[in-house]
């Protein structure tokens, strides 16, 4: 079977940019005007001559891909996976032509569509109509073809009232459903989704996972980017594990998801931000230290015992409101804990501040590892979101008096529960 895409040794060096000092004076100004021309000249140069294994980086550049190869039968369904920075986006804006790669070549066999950030392609000025008739021709795709599906397009986004509305007035979850809908209803033979999907809510994230499911079942071609686990594992067959930009792992999705699993290992519990999430407020989560210990924050987490979860934010606010959900290594969400829904007991009254913990006395989670998404929410409005970033390890021990110590017991939480004879 012929590959409908296939990468070989392809890298992207981006220049890191030095702050120009400003001249102070009239003769500087000139001079720097006559030598700008040559400095950005030097500056496009140097980054496209890649350089050997064995050699060290320029400190000015840094490496977003480095030698990756891979290829992609036609018909699978291929989840890309890996931390923050690991060059999972830079690697579909190549897949999309946005970009073009340092060194290496990369073969698509197939027209491509890319949803890779929210409203990608639109233009702010026209209206929904006139959106979703310039994106399918832009495909290639002809009136007729896009009359064809214009009805199930607008139905699956669901705005249908403000059709004739310039979309630079849609709000970030009305673009992405109609960039989505536009993406995946216009029957492209490759389809390229970044984690563009987090943006929209509950209900509409799952009529997109089952749209996925339909066009893979299709036998069309689908690359994906999630920090969801649990649905890479449930929607591909195949896995692309990137770390540093070099490929970690590649092949069944399974065997990839554990090779990721088992990298994390040794961060799991303390988490800091690697770069600044996008298209969300100004107060972002910096850093999640999650122990047994309230004091110190560290220690073993087992069943049964006392775990605190700290959050650090960037500034110091006042009603602010702090939600996780807390998965299992498949994905599936075992519990959700918000601060907006308070009790007797909490504390969260008082001036502004920059800390804040959620502390469970008896741990119910048995052993394993689990994943968190975290939102941050202030008034309503969205600050921050981190979806399966962060991991934490937990060991079996005595929950009510009750000992676990076989991590073979099914199922991954514990009741309170007693026994009686009638």
């Amino acid at each position: 079977m012929s590959s409908i895409i296939s990468a070989e040794n392809l890298s992207k060096a981006y220049r890191v940019g030095k702050k120009q000092e400003q001249a102070d004076s009239l003769i500087g100004l000139l001079r720097d005007s006559v030598t700008a021309p040559f400095r950005r000249y030097r500056s496009f140069r140097q980054p496209t001559a890649v350089e050997n294994e064995s050699s060290n980086f320029n400190d000015d550049n840094h490496w977003a891909l480095r030698d990756v190869s891979f290829e992609v039968q036609a018909g699978e369904v291929v989840g890309i996976i890996g931390r923050n920075g690991a060059g999972k986006s830079t690697l579909l804006k190549i897949l999309s032509r946005i970009t073009e790669p340092t060194s290496g070549q990369v073969y698509l066999r197939g027209r491509v569509s890319s949803l890779l950030e929210v409203g990608t392609g639109f233009h702010p000025e026209l209206s929904g109509r006139e959106n979703v008739y310039l994106n399918g021709t832009i495909l290639g795709m002809t009136k007729r073809e896009i009359d064809t599906k214009f009805d199930e397009i607008v139905d699956f986004s669901g705005v249908e009232k403000f059709l004739d509305t310039p979309v630079k007035r849609y709000s970030s979850g009305m673009r992405v459903r109609l960039a989505f809908a536009v993406a995946a209803f216009l029957d492209p033979e490759i389809l390229i989704i970044d984690e563009v999907l987090a943006v929209g809510d509950a209900e509409f994230q799952k009529k997109c996972m089952s749209r996925m499911g339909h066009i893979a079942g299709g036998g069309r071609t689908v690359l994906f980017v999630s920090h969801q686990i649990g649905v890479i594992q449930q929607l591909c067959s195949k896995g692309l594990y990137l770390a540093g930009g070099r490929v970690a792992e590649f092949g069944e999705i399974n065997r990839v998801v554990e090779a990721y699993n088992r990298s994390q290992s040794s961060e799991a519990g303390n988490w800091t931000v690697q770069k600044d999430s996008p298209n969300h407020g100004k107060c972002k989560l910096l850093k999640l230290q999650i122990g047994s210990e309230r004091s110190s924050r560290g220690g073993i987490i087992s069943l049964g015992g006392p775990v605190c979860f700290t959050f650090i934010l960037s500034q110091k606010v006042k009603e602010i409101d702090i939600s996780f959900t807390i998965r299992d290594s498949a994905g599936n969400a075992i519990s959700n804990l918000d601060s907006w829904r308070r009790n007797q007991e909490d504390q969260l009254d008082g001036d502004p501040s920059d800390t804040f913990e959620c502390y469970i006395p008896e741990c119910p989670l048995r052993a394993g590892r689990y994943t968190l998404d975290v939102q941050l929410t202030r008034n309503r409005e969205m600050q921050d979101q981190i979806l399966g970033e962060i991991t934490f390890d937990v060991e079996d021990g005595v929950y009510r008096g009750r000992t676990f110590p076989y991590p073979s017991t099914p199922g991954p939480v514990c009741f309170d529960h007693i026994w009686q004879i009638k």
